[in-house]
């Protein structure tokens, strides 16, 4: 598409009219409670799914690469918002010991051909949280905040031609459009600072749509502890530091930035009233509250649409909405047909994994989880909802090493470690085992994460000590920062597909200074 073209449909999206759009999306709502409790979107089991996102980068030399449309078109993935992401989604399965592997196998196989055909393109796909090294001759800086102004309209230059993300920065919404971390600070034209992360996002269809809230409110508890075994974006570019000492900046560096680059870049700046959409959302008590919660939500891009083939393209104005209702955990209802239609719940907190068999393994361990905890009506629904959100914010900040509380099975409060995950891996074993999965499948998924616990290393650790141990023997920060790149790129190369993360545990980025 021209910039022209671009322009023209970004400020033919900015004439929709907001408030006629809002009134038939509250319209639409309504209709949607009435299908939800007649259960039109129960499903007689629970499913499963996942969305992957990758970036591309130069085979030699590790740099960001932008794919060309046509490449990505050719290799079946989806674009994102950056011209160097690509995505995939994965058929919804039943939660069984065939559904997991078929998720499994779906993902190789799409990789595989993938990977062939990039690489003779000499572009790599990377599963990372946060990339590090830049396009070639090109700063992080200017990659990301390089825009043109085309007929009154701004459009970043490395983005994907989607009209809804170049009509956001043409809104009226107060998006910040920066970058606030510990030591980084950015003010970008674009929302396309938010390119710099990616992620997997986990999908559970709730088998009788009305208990959605219970699912849920097990689902904001658990976040905390599972991005804390998750941490995977500990480190920006090089060149968006500020001017501070090497040492500072590593002391000081947050396990999981992809929150904060989420939150800072899309959300309003703190002194603005409007509230935040990137956010930990609340509980629901029931799934009108959840529906209605998506209906009040602003909608930054408002589009005049119409209905289709689709089975719910009769709430096609409310589905709209989920495109920015941007919660780390998030209720979602649709269905290409009625069959299909379905309520369930997209938990959206994790970075891009080193492996496949880690990326499985949370998917794995989540739908375990959100089998097992109603079943148990497992006490840790209890915890307040401030206190969960802290465990959240706390994982960001420091992974496993956060003072999460759990309540553990018999009602105690704790926050070791070592019980807490021992009963959340135990819950979600039972949780796979009561689907159907014998208890060494269950093991099988369970056993990655479980020895990250076990050795107290996250990939966020393992990239921390990697860059702290460089700082110590005073190598540059940025040559610390890309040295670890290439190892970890190193790393996935020989275990994206066959191996997990526990393979690395010998690599040159592991420290015996663990704790």
């Amino acid at each position: 598409m021209s910039a022209s073209e671009l322009a023209a449909r970004v400020r033919q999206a900015l004439d929709v009219d907001g408030e006629a759009f809002n009134e038939r999306a509250r319209a639409e709502a309504e209709e949607l409670k009435s299908a939800v409790r007649s259960g039109t979107f129960d499903n007689s089991e629970a499913i499963v799914g996942m969305e992957l996102e990758l970036y591309a980068v130069d085979d030699r030399t590790d740099a960001l690469r932008r794919v060309p449309r046509q490449l990505l078109e050719l290799i079946g993935f989806e674009k994102e918002l950056g011209l160097h992401n690509a995505e995939m989604q994965t058929s919804p399965q039943p939660l069984n010991s065939h559904g997991l592997a078929a998720q499994r196998n779906e993902l190789k196989a799409s990789l595989m051909p993938a990977e062939q055909r990039l690489g003779s393109e000499g572009i790599r796909l990377v599963a990372d949280g946060m990339w590090t090294v830049p396009p070639n001759g090109e700063t992080a800086e200017s990659y990301l905040c390089d825009a043109v102004e085309h007929d009154g309209v701004r459009i970043g230059t490395n983005m994907s031609d989607s009209v809804r993300y170049h009509t956001m920065a043409n809104t009226e919404y107060p998006a910040a459009f920066e970058l606030d971390a510990p030591n980084v600070s950015l003010s970008a034209p674009t929302v396309m600072p938010e390119a710099l992360i990616t992620s997997i996002q986990p999908h559970y269809q709730i088998p009788h749509a009305p208990d959605l809230p219970e699912y849920f409110s097990y689902a904001l508890r658990v976040a905390g502890p599972l991005l804390a075994l998750g941490v995977n974006a500990p480190f920006f570019p090089p060149d968006l530091y500020d001017d501070a000492p090497d040492h500072e900046i590593v002391d000081q560096a947050h396990m999981e930035n992809r929150i904060g680059v989420f939150e800072s870049v899309l959300n309003p700046p703190a002194e603005d009233p409007t509230p935040p959409k990137v956010c930990f959302p609340p509980d629901f008590e029931t799934v009108e509250e959840a529906i209605d919660d998506i209906v009040a939500d602003d909608v930054i891009v408002p589009m005049d649409l119409q209905s289709g083939g689709r089975f719910d393209d009769d709430f096609v104005h409310f589905r709209h909405k989920h495109g920015s209702y941007w919660r780390w955990v998030r209720p979602v209802f649709e269905g290409a047909t009625r069959s299909a239609a379905n309520a369930r719940i997209e938990f959206r907190p994790l970075p891009a994994q080193p492996t496949l068999a880690d990326a499985i393994g949370f998917e794995a361990v989540f739908a375990g989880l959100m089998a097992s905890l109603p079943r148990f009506e497992h006490p840790i629904q209890s915890l307040d909802w401030e206190t969960a959100r802290d465990n959240f914010y706390a994982a960001v900040e420091d992974g496993l090493r956060a003072d999460i509380e759990w309540i553990t099975a018999n009602g105690a409060s704790t926050t070791a470690t070592d019980e807490l995950y021992g009963e959340l891996f135990e819950l979600a074993r039972d949780g796979l085992e009561q689907r159907g999965l014998s208890t060494e499948e269950a093991h099988e998924y369970i056993r990655p994460l479980r020895e990250r616990v076990d050795r107290r290393l996250t990939p966020a650790r393992w990239k921390h000590d990697f860059v702290r141990r460089r700082v110590e023997e005073n190598v540059p920060l940025a040559e610390a920062i890309w040295g670890m790149q290439a190892q970890y790129i190193r790393n996935q190369r020989d275990t994206l597909l066959s191996g997990s993360f526990v393979d690395w545990f010998d690599s040159p980025g592991e420290t015996d200074e663990r704790r």
